[in-house]
């Protein structure tokens, strides 16, 4: 459906521009991973974007859909409402070096959109938004690299402020600039001349400001040079020699640092600052980006350890994701990977605590952390099951909101040519059922069988605090009552967490059962496992209990029954 061009940036223009964008790193999402050599050749840029962009147009929409509900005259954001949502939705998503730089983009066009409270802007403030946004991306980095995104954005901001117009003057303007840069990468970057490709994130952030050309238009540009910057050769076109030389601050060839870190951080901008440089003395390729309290660190390091270390001596770090450069990877390879064989099977599973994310990942399972109010897109499924380089693929959502996110990214996978079977486990009690039988050995269709079966025969239950009034299957709450759900729904109103976990328990165990499973959240009581776990060897003969640490999951307590 053709979209109506935009005459000013207002809210409408930020939501428009952000669904168009994701359509474009959705098209060009492949190629892009296909030329991702820099900073690391692992393939993902273009999915990173994705994903990051994603987040951001999750934020926006739910602005508008809660504008949408209100009782006010006004059932439109403003542009800062917008252009925060969409800032703050890139930040707590961003996935990799490129994403999170993509995140510190929007956050500095936001900056502008939303300064004044104005409901609207024009090229003028469309101008000065590309270079505080380009000028706040390159502070983000601890080390500036000429040749990489930073360069496109910053041509794109150039062009912008010298061209006089219209939104869609400005937009097609800051595109051609950023193509013309994006083509002379090979020449700033000897990793990028030496594989015959332009850089990925510029690749990207073309797309994006092709997105924001349509928008101000209606007219999608086309973006001159492609992934591939030339064919054999030293240098482009009409341009300057490439140096066969690496390039400075290259850093990724053999012996480069064998994790990936990232990592959200609440903490005050003078505890940043030390964490900058304690990062930056452990590793290379850092980017802190955000501000107001809430922060998205990115570093690759040797000792992932005492990169989340420095988060803690920070502030708080949450959402952290660890990632082996395999030995396949330009760590060690100088650039060039080696097709990593497939294995047989996989399961790739959501859970929502740290604690349990190492419990499934010690069996074998990859896992997507799902925080409490962010539930993974189905990008990021999709992500997980490419993860894990396997022909057949077990599902688990565990969680019944997710069953269409997860049946989307199943689809998708499939389109890839990966065999998925979805298994819609509501609970991670579930999860943990299921895994337990999985056999890789047995047939794929007997696997899923035995796994399903294991799931279903686990009834689930979780233990919660109100956090407003409501009406419940169990009567009326009120924020802070003690919530016990079955399969659920609210069973139990209480006072007291062990009171109504134990109440919750019996009703789940009146039922039968031979396994008892309890996963601690961080806020639990404590006591509250060993209180339980008394009351089944009083109460209950030949029940087993065994109990994890789900870390920060949301319900204080997670109860399975098998």
């Amino acid at each position: 459906m053709p979209q109506v061009p935009q005459t000013f940036f207002d809210a409408l223009a930020v939501r428009t521009w952000c669904g168009l964008a994701l359509r474009a790193l959705g098209r060009a999402r492949e190629e892009i991973d296909a030329i991702n050599v820099y900073p690391v050749a692992d393939g993902d840029t273009g999915t990173n974007l994705y994903l990051t962009m994603e987040s951001a147009v999750t934020a926006v929409e739910a602005v508008f859909t809660g504008h949408a509900a209100g009782s006010g005259p006004d059932d439109t954001p403003s542009l800062a409402d917008a252009a925060r949502a969409m800032a703050h939705g890139a930040l707590i998503g961003a996935r990799g070096n490129s994403g999170t730089i993509l995140a510190q983009l929007l956050r500095g066009m936001a900056q502008v959109l939303a300064e004044g409270e104005s409901p609207r802007t024009d090229a003028e403030g469309l101008r000065l938004a590309l270079r505080h946004a380009a000028d706040s991306a390159r502070r983000a980095v601890a080390h500036p690299v000429e040749g990489t995104v930073l360069s496109v954005a910053s041509a794109a901001a150039d062009a912008a402020e010298a061209a006089e117009g219209d939104c869609g003057t400005v937009a097609r303007a800051a595109h051609r600039g950023a193509c013309a840069a994006l083509a002379a990468t090979p020449g700033q970057l000897a990793v990028l001349a030496r594989a015959g490709v332009v850089d990925a994130g510029g690749r990207g952030l073309v797309a994006v400001l092709a997105a924001l050309v349509e928008t101000f238009t209606g007219e999608i540009p086309v973006s001159e040079g492609g992934g591939r910057a030339f064919a054999g050769g030293s240098s482009l076109a009409g341009g300057p020699p490439v140096s066969e030389e690496p390039c400075a601050d290259d850093g990724h060839g053999s012996g480069g640092p064998a994790f990936e870190v990232i990592y959200l951080l609440e903490a005050e901008d003078a505890a940043v600052d030390r964490l900058r440089r304690r990062l930056d003395g452990l590793g290379d390729s850092l980017v802190v980006v955000g501000g107001d309290g809430l922060w998205n660190v990115h570093v690759h390091v040797d000792d992932a350890g005492a990169a989340v270390e420095a988060g803690v001596e920070a502030g708080r770090p949450y959402r952290i994701r660890i990632t082996h450069f395999s030995a396949d990877d330009v760590h060690a390879r100088g650039g060039e990977r080696a097709p990593r064989e497939r294995v047989q099977r996989a399961v790739v599973a959501v859970v929502p605590g740290e604690g349990l994310a190492g419990l499934y990942t010690e069996a074998g399972a990859t896992t997507v952390l799902a925080r409490p109010g962010e539930p993974p897109a189905s990008g990021e499924l999709v992500q997980a099951v490419r993860r894990a380089h396997a022909r057949e693929v077990v599902l688990l959502p565990n969680d019944a909101d997710l069953r269409h996110t997860a049946a989307a990214a199943a689809e998708q996978a499939r389109a890839e040519g990966i065999r998925v079977a979805l298994i819609p486990t509501r609970s991670a009690v579930q999860g943990i059922a299921a895994l337990a039988v999985h056999e890789p050995e047995r047939r794929f269709d007997e696997d899923v069988v035995s796994m399903t079966s294991a799931a279903g025969a686990t009834r689930y239950a979780e233990v919660a605090v109100a956090e407003r009034q409501s009406w419940t299957m169990a009567g009326i709450c009120q924020a802070g009552d003690v919530l016990g759900l079955i399969e659920g729904d609210v069973a139990v109103i209480g006072a007291d967490v062990t009171a109504t976990a134990e109440t919750v328990l019996d009703r789940m165990l009146a039922a039968g059962g031979e396994l008892v499973t309890l996963v601690l959240g961080d806020e639990a009581p404590e006591g509250v496992a060993e209180r339980l776990e008394a009351r089944v060897r009083e109460a209950y003969l030949a029940v087993d209990t065994v109990v994890y640490h789900g870390g920060r999951q949301g319900a204080l307590l997670l109860i399975g029954v098998e």
